[in-house]
Parts: C-alpha cells; structure tokens; sequence
C-alpha cells in the first residue's frame, strides 16, 4: 500500500529528536502558551522576514482571526477562489461576512488576477488568495488591485509553507499569512495547530487578544474572543520538523520532478510551476479527462489518490442556500471534473513513483 501521506516513515526518521521534545515539555509542565509556542513564533516570523507571529489552535481559526482583526464583519464581502477547501469562505460566513468567488487560472489552480477586479463592490473589504497544492498566487497584481481600491489582503498559506513568489515567502506579501498545521501540511503537527503571520503590530496584538478569549490581561475581556491556542506539545513537535523544512520541501521538489519524468509524453495535464515560483508540492495534481479509470486503477494496486476538490465552493449546498445560484466559473468546474492527486510525502521513493506512473500509464 502506498498513501497519500506517511505520517509514520516521517516519525521513524524524527523519532529522537520529537520524542526528547515531546519529553522535555512533559517534564517542565507548562502546556499553555510556553516557552515553545513563544520561541516558534520568532522563528516562523524569522523565516517570513516579518516582526510577528501568532500562534493559534488550526488553519481555519487563523483565517477567522484574520478577519476579525482586520475588522470584517456583518454585511462586508471578500473576494476568494471558489478552488479550495471550505475553511477559506466559511470564516467568512461564521462572522456574517459573504464570500464572492472569482474563477482561477488554469495552470496553477490559483485565483485569477484579471477576475478579481469585476467582483469588487462598495461592500468589498479583502482579497483572501489561497496558494492551492503549494504553488504562490500571482501576488503582484492581486497586491496592485488591493491598493488600488484599498482592500486588505490575507493570504490562506495552509498547503504551502516554503513556497516563495519572486524570492520572496508566500505569507509576507498581504496584510496578514494564515497557515495550518494540521498533520498531513508540508509542516505539520500531530493534532491541530495553526499560525498567522504579520508585519503589522496592530493586527498582532489585537490577534494575540481574540486568541484568548479576548483577553491581553488575565480577567479582563475587551473583546468578544475565542479559545484558540497552540497546544504547547504541538509547537514542540513543530519546532523540530520547522528545522528541516526546506530539506523536506527540497525532497518533495524532486518526487514531482521525478513524477513528471516518469508520466511525461502522456495524455495527462502534469502540474506547472511559473517562473519566478518555488512550488513545494503539498499535492502533486493531474488533470485527466479519465480520471475515475485511472483513481480505479490504483485502488486495485493498492495505490491512494485523492480528488481535491469534486464540488467547487460556489456549487456547494451551504453557499448556493445562503448567495443563491452563482455564475458559471468554467475553469473550475473543469478542474474538479478532471483533477486528481497523487502520493506526495518526502519520504516517498522514486521506486514507488515509477511504480504509481506504471498503474497510471497503464490505466490511459
């Protein structure tokens, strides 16, 4: 059996330095905003070049928090991919905020630029980019619109920690760098865990407050918050693979280089990467027009794949009941009919990629 992730080959290689940081936290007993939480936010602030960021308890309450601190709220609209999972437009739902959906670019799965700007209305406060699969957003004119009509930015960086546009880290472009941790994510914990990131101290302070139950003092509340804290144990574990992040996104570069050698002359849409973009492959993503023969095939070889995403947002029940029909989005809707991901870890080895392409080829 090959997975789409091997969260225990990963342990195996870990295994020392996680279970000693695992142990060190057990031993000192501080499991609540300590000293590993505090010391992972220098270090992916660090690694952003920005001054500040914030822990919290997943990817989705990092883009609800987002919202909160940019002051988006009741009747205010957001601008957002209708290609991503429903973390990114329900936030917005969650606080009576609406998600309106702009069609994607068919080569990377992102949100395309020159559909942004006919969706803007009076009610418009943002743009929420997703870096779908691990490949950056064309951040430059979705930056030049944004100031354009003075809208905030918050990047959705669940899929793709490490993934850099124009030499410079997805997360540092907007206003605010939402990331998940959840455990299958290029850095991935073993629970929940999430982060945002910000040059802004306004916005890093009112987040470390709606963080904690809206509270900067013990007892005192200026704000209505949450319960979303980085699990102390997590931010161990987080710590100890954050150290050898780009060796594993370097590993998953080469299994997509070595996936595209292996499926290359065939009837099959392979992934792209844009010039000027470092994709670190969250999801390695065909476009095939046989799919269902094609995920049978490797079901029989005891080989997972997976469809990310079969029902676009705008197309979902929950959206169509609260916006009502929305207009086509032609390129999405192909993608979904068409998309399909294939085992992508670090860990996963050219054998078992020669293996998978083989079952594909075969499959055609």
């Amino acid at each position: 059996m090959i997975p789409m992730v091997d969260l225990k080959r990963q342990y195996g290689r870990l295994k020392t330095e996680i279970d000693k940081a695992v142990g060190s936290v057990l031993e000192q007993t501080q499991f609540i905003l300590g000293p590993n939480v505090a010391q992972l936010e220098k270090e992916v602030a660090a690694c952003h070049g920005l001054s500040f960021a914030i822990g919290c308890a997943n990817g989705t309450d990092a883009l609800l928090l987002a919202l909160r601190a940019c002051d988006i709220g009741a009747d205010d609209e957001i601008i957002t991919t209708p290609f991503t999972f429903i973390a990114t437009a329900e936030v917005a739902a969650q606080i009576g905020a609406k998600a309106v959906f702009a069609d994607i670019c068919p080569d990377d799965f992102n949100i395309d630029p020159q559909k942004i700007a006919a969706k803007i209305t009076p009610k418009t406060k943002a743009i929420i980019p997703v870096h779908l699969f691990g490949h950056p957003a064309d951040m430059d004119p979705i930056m030049d619109i944004a100031r354009e009509h003075n809208l905030r930015v918050i990047e959705d960086c669940a899929q793709a920690f490490g993934a850099q546009y124009r030499g410079k880290p997805t997360g540092a472009f907007g206003d605010i760098g939402c990331y998940s941790f959840f455990p299958s994510k290029n850095l991935g914990c073993y629970g929940d865990g999430g982060m945002v990131v910000t040059a802004n101290k306004e916005i890093a302070d009112k987040i470390k407050v709606l963080r904690n139950h809206g509270s900067a003092v013990r007892y005192y509340h200026s704000e209505v918050g949450y319960n979303s804290r980085l699990d102390e144990i997590q931010a161990a574990i987080l710590r100890v693979k954050l150290a050898e992040i780009e060796n594993a996104n370097n590993a998953r570069r080469a299994n997509a280089a070595a996936y595209c050698r292996a499926l290359a002359g065939h009837d099959i849409v392979l992934p792209s990467e844009r010039p000027d973009c470092r994709h670190v492959y969250h999801q390695f993503t065909l476009r095939l027009k046989n799919r269902q023969a094609v995920a049978d095939a490797l079901s029989a070889a005891e080989i997972a794949s997976a469809v990310y995403y079969p029902v676009a947002l705008h197309q979902q029940e929950v959206f169509v009941k609260m916006y009502g029909p929305q207009e086509a989005m032609p390129v999405t809707e192909s993608c979904c009919a068409e998309v399909l991901s294939l085992p992508m870890f670090p860990e996963l080895t050219e054998e078992e990629i020669r293996q998978i392409a083989g079952v594909i080829i075969n499959a055609l």
